[in-house]
């Protein structure tokens, strides 16, 4: 029993964790909180799925079987108990009672046992005698069904661990292990897993994933087991109709639910039923929930900028969300091949744009969290929805495989509209931005054009002559255009970084008070004849036109400072795109929790009967005497309270007048 209550303790302490920590998130979103490190110690844990870790399976297992022995070693005791009157105590027993009494009585002992079985009767006792040459035993009880309460209080924790158990992923793993199963961890087809990778249509229970796309049709679940999945028929199919989402004024999610149509695979019948959040199908013992939503394979079509080089000439790149295109790129006269993985498109981003911050975009389950309706009540002056931004990786010959997220449309950050371009490693790391200067026409045309121009060499000459000559005398442009013109060059190749290297880091500071300027000038006047060039008008400079010109060679000449750590030879933009939505629902068949509400049925009866059950017996020994009758009594309980006594008080007051 102490075994039992330490388990019972464990699952408890266990069972907070679980309820405290969110379960079945994102690697990525347990990094963030925890930090890399504590991350590794909780997941050998199985923290964050832990209803369903080894241990926790396994102390419920132990629960389960170290309960039904004590059930099994004292439940048959205390039945028995139940029934016994212990008729056999004896008279020196009784004296040894806390609560007992004695009197003499005139009355003789066939009148002394019919007012003694009166009162008994009258207060709800059963009563049983025994006869000897001594006397006469009255054994009366009542309330016995209290030790139903243990038997019943016992048996609901059985019960409910069971239930408990039916439904965790104990049974899809007891396959795995014991009836040759094997998770599929490739991609395929449904259509192509072998046996070995699909559960029996019977299975008595599972928790999996169904991904509908528009317009799909399925008849079979992902049950996700370790690193891989197997595929769990279902018996119907399902296809969706379509999908509805709804947003609040902030922009963000605050209900979405799915049309779909249901066919029963052993009748042939159709019927049509919406799902929302909370409003489950259910249908031949299986449950669907509307889980959450996705992309179903949007048509994008993107521009590729090149990023090396000095051509200023887009590429055309079309593709789907989900999947890989090629897209080959001309570097310096070479042909360099590359792989682009469409990963996502949003095509709503309600971003806080607060001055000096970048916006961070937020993961699928973010926005699946609104619909509880956190964002209902949201009142920020700076949200605002800045328009749809896709999601990518470039898998390149060196085999790296970074992770970009674009926003299709200039946003106004610091009073510049700008196009922002994130970058990260992994998705346990934030984006970093790139803030790239929009045109005139709201377009990267005008910067990507300035790009390939510093990488001319005939240009960043020309440029810098022009530099020399509008803030130079006729003496010095020389040497001022050599100055610029190794100025930029440096800065085509690396940025500052370069220039940072070769400088001590005491002069640095002296240094780019003087080499910023000139880079920045020079940068002017490389943007101006590179417009004048393809037939487009000087740059004003003066007056308002001058100064916003000069902003926005500002913010270029940040961006290009940036660029060297932006690991892509190309950029993507997202030109226009067709829509596919997809829901994701939860498929559940859970006999358990029929199993569990069984338990607590059998909780409730046992906590019932052993609080409002109250335990009484009462022993009456009667022998003749000269005087009459001679009368012990003794009343007894499992646990004395202050009902108790004052029934004891009651018997005593009914004894004590037999001896009137």
């Amino acid at each position: 029993m102490r075994f039992a209550i330490s388990l019972l303790l464990f699952i408890c302490v266990a069972s907070i964790i679980g309820t405290v920590l969110a379960q079945n998130q994102l690697a990525s979103t347990y990094v963030d909180q925890f930090g890399p490190f504590w991350f590794e110690v909780f997941d050998k844990f199985s923290i964050w799925q832990i209803y369903n870790s080894w241990w926790f399976l396994l102390i419920m297992g132990f629960l389960v079987v170290s309960t039904s022995l004590c059930l099994l070693r004292n439940a048959p005791r205390m039945i028995r108990d139940m029934g016994s009157f212990r008729e056999t105590v004896r008279e020196g027993s009784l004296k040894v009672f806390p609560n007992r009494v004695e009197v003499v009585s005139a009355l003789s002992v066939p009148e002394v046992l019919a007012q003694a079985r009166g009162w008994l009767d009258a207060h709800g006792y059963r009563a049983k005698l025994r006869e000897d040459a001594d006397g006469v035993m009255v054994a009366a009880k009542k309330g016995s069904a209290n030790r139903l309460g243990y038997i019943f209080a016992h048996v609901s924790i059985v019960v409910i661990c069971i239930g408990g158990l039916l439904d965790s992923e104990l049974p899809v793993r007891l396959q795995v292990w014991l009836g040759g199963k094997q998770p599929v961890t490739e991609n395929m087809l449904i259509a192509d897993v072998p046996e070995s990778g699909r559960l029996p249509a019977g299975n008595i229970s599972f928790r999996g994933n169904v991904f509908l796309p528009d317009g799909s049709q399925t008849r079979h679940g992902v049950v996700s087991v370790g690193e891989g999945v197997l595929v769990q028929p279902l018996p119907f199919s399902i296809k969706l109709e379509r999908f509805y989402i709804d947003y609040y004024s902030t922009g963000m999610p605050s209900s979405f639910k799915s049309d779909v149509e249901v066919t029963d695979l052993q009748t042939g019948d159709t019927f049509k039923q919406t799902i929302e959040v909370n409003e489950p199908l259910r249908h031949r013992g299986v449950t669907v929930y509307q889980s959450s939503f996705d992309d179903g394979g949007s048509r994008l079509w993107l521009q590729a900028w090149p990023l090396t080089g000095d051509s200023a000439v887009p590429q055309s790149l079309e593709g789907t969300v989900g999947q890989t295109s090629d897209l080959v790129l001309s570097t310096d006269g070479q042909p360099r091949k590359m792989a682009v993985d469409l990963t996502g498109l949003r095509v709503i981003n309600v971003e806080n744009l607060v001055p000096g911050a970048e916006p961070q975009p937020r993961a699928a389950w973010e926005h699946v969290a609104a619909v509880t309706g956190s964002a209902a009540g949201a009142n920020n002056e700076y949200l605002r929805n800045v328009g749809p931004s896709v999601e990518y990786r470039i898998l390149d010959e060196d085999g790296q495989a970074y992770q970009y997220h674009h926003y299709m449309l200039p946003m106004e950050l610091d009073g510049q509209d700008v196009f922002l371009a994130g970058v990260r490693t992994s998705p346990a790391e934030s984006y970093r931005y790139v803030r790239i200067p929009a045109d005139a026409n709201h377009s990267l045309t005008e910067f990507m054009h300035l790009r390939a121009a510093l990488n001319n060499e005939a240009k960043r000459q020309a440029a810098a002559e022009a530099f020399a000559r509008y803030n130079a005398t006729p003496a010095q442009r020389e040497s001022l255009t050599l100055a610029a013109r190794g100025a930029l060059e440096s800065f085509a190749r690396a940025g500052f970084n370069e220039m940072l290297e070769r400088i001590p880091e005491q002069e640095r500071e002296r240094v780019l008070g003087l080499a910023v300027p000139m880079v920045q000038m020079s940068l002017f006047e490389l943007y101006d004849l590179d417009r004048q060039s393809r037939g487009l008008p000087a740059l004003a400079r003066e007056g308002q036109a001058g100064e916003q010109a000069n902003d926005w060679a500002r913010t270029a000449l940040l961006a290009l400072t940036n660029l060297p750590d932006y690991p892509a030879p190309v950029f993507l933009q997202l030109q226009t795109f067709e829509q596919v939505q997809a829901s994701v629902f939860q498929v559940t068949r859970t006999p358990g929790k029929f199993v569990v509400y069984l338990g607590c049925l059998f909780l409730i009866i046992g906590v019932f009967a052993m609080f409002y059950i109250r335990d009484r017996r009462v022993w009456i020994w009667v022998r003749a005497d000269a005087q009459g009758s001679r009368v012990l009594a003794a009343m007894a309980t499992q646990k004395p309270t202050l009902d108790f006594t004052r029934e004891f008080e009651r018997f005593r007051e009914a004894v004590t007048r037999l001896s009137a």
